[in-house]
């Protein structure tokens, strides 16, 4: 009896559970061991968080349960030579251990574990900010936002000052289109009965460093979402970066400061620190493995990584790398998908090229602006 083929794929996000999910369809039952190790239960897609956390999107409703061979836990180290990943201990909410740290052997290893924020080393970041990384965090945000619109609530039916104060920084997809949900979930409160006018008791300031928001479409698109944003009461800043955050609000360089009872940090993303340095493998600033065209680490071909915590090139032979986009990991996914299983009868891998299709940013139910195969 031959001993079948241990594929594991490390990150249970967009890219890790589609590529599983296919190689699960084309060679789980007969060629290949296919295991998914993820901490979460459940997958929201990470564009959509930003929904959650306004409350706009049920977590519960929008998770995909998986339905293959899964592993809870986080990957934590790496043994190349043994072809060993270590997975740590899962906890509880209140950090009891229920899953003790285990080994997993593999063959084949697939890294597709995502980004985090990147807070730049800004002060007052760690303390002040929410982020939106996963489901737990969208989901906290969503309870702290409630609770200051029911503090909001109680000062305006007391006839005080009811205004809340929310500061984005960072004013690319997430940043964006946040601002508009906060604005539209603020008017469904009003509605059922919140003493809360939106018009003048919601304040939503975003801000970012770039000269436009939403920097990756087109001048004229930016300019149309601004004026959006804009007309909903939300005020853009630009060209301000942020040096600090403070309990009080956001401190720019050039002397601004912004007031705010919430504040969100969506200014820039990193690949998760563990994998700077793991086990040789190369990696760079943001924490990125280095990969070639064929998506194999550059150190370990047994060893791939793809979607936001891969670097590869965008063009062989120059220092740029693929954008760190939904849309790239998916064809990353495919394409793995499609090596792996060439990989198993000892075929050529395929090699990668980035195909830009074009970019979506939905301003609730306000409008929608993008722009199609880059134009």
């Amino acid at each position: 009896m031959t001993t079948r083929h241990r594929i594991v794929i490390v990150g249970g996000g967009a890219g890790g559970l589609e590529l599983a999910t296919r190689l699960g369809d084309k060679v789980g039952k007969h060629k290949a061991d296919i295991t998914l190790v993820d901490a979460a239960l459940t997958h929201v897609w990470k564009p959509l968080l930003h929904d959650v956390a306004a409350g706009a999107l049920d977590a519960d409703v929008a998770g995909l349960p998986y339905h293959f061979r899964f592993r809870v836990g986080r990957m934590e180290g790496l043994d190349r030579a043994n072809q060993t990943l270590q997975i740590g201990p899962t906890c509880d909410d209140e950090g009891v251990e229920i899953i003790p740290s285990y080994q997993l052997n593999y063959d084949t290893l697939v890294i597709a574990v995502g980004s985090v924020s990147n807070d730049f080393g800004v002060k007052g970041v760690q303390e002040h900010c929410f982020f939106l990384d996963n489901t737990a965090q969208a989901e906290q945000f969503h309870k702290q936002l409630l609770a200051a619109f029911g503090r909001a609530h109680i000062r305006g039916a007391t006839g005080r000052n009811a205004q809340l104060e929310v500061a984005i920084i960072g004013a690319g997809a997430t940043g964006s289109e946040l601002a508009a949900q906060l604005h539209h979930v603020s008017q469904e409160l009003s509605a059922y009965g919140f003493q809360i006018d939106p018009k003048h008791d919601l304040k939503i300031n975003i801000i970012e460093a770039a000269p436009r928001i939403l920097p990756m479409l087109p001048p004229r698109l930016s300019n149309a979402a601004e004026a959006q944003l804009t007309r909903l009461g939300v005020t853009v800043y630009v060209g301000e970066r942020v040096i600090e955050v403070t309990p009080q609000g956001v401190r720019t360089q050039s002397g601004q400061f912004i007031p705010a009872t919430i504040s969100v940090w969506a200014a820039g993303i990193k690949a998760p620190d563990f994998l700077k340095d793991l086990d040789g493998l190369e990696s760079n600033r943001f924490n990125q493995l280095l990969v070639r065209p064929t998506l194999q680490t550059t150190r370990d071909d047994s060893v791939f990584a793809f979607g936001d915590c891969a670097a590869c090139p965008l063009v062989e032979g120059t220092s740029a790398t693929v954008p760190p986009r939904a849309q790239a990991a998916h064809q990353q996914a495919s394409l793995l998908a499609k090596s792996l299983r060439n990989r198993l009868r000892g075929r050529p891998l395929l090699r990668y090229i980035y195909r830009d299709y074009g970019s979506l940013v939905a301003l609730g139910r306000y409008s929608t602006v993008g722009a199609l195969m880059n134009q």
